[in-house]
């Protein structure tokens, strides 16, 4: 059986970082196999930020650059799980 990676991305400031990491997230496409964004809504508008989850597919060496990459970026918060 191959490694499952999951990488969790918080957006602390959705307002601010969302683009970049959408750029960097698109360039990666396809080494992500699952995306699930989670954001809350229990006030009126939306709040400034965001979990996403992603199943990654690609070489070991690919999943290492888009993480290092989300690490680059102010407000935004990388975790990993390796299975």
């Amino acid at each position: 059986m191959s490694e499952i990676r999951i990488l969790g991305v918080f957006v602390e400031t959705r307002s601010e970082a969302a683009l970049k990491v959408q750029e960097i997230l698109t360039k990666y496409g396809c080494t992500i196999k699952t995306r699930l964004g989670l954001h809350s809504v229990d006030r009126p508008g939306c709040n400034n930020c965001g979990l996403i989850i992603l199943e990654l597919s690609g070489s070991h060496e690919e999943c290492c650059r888009l993480e290092n990459e989300l690490w680059t970026l102010d407000g935004v918060k990388v975790q990993k799980m390796v299975f």
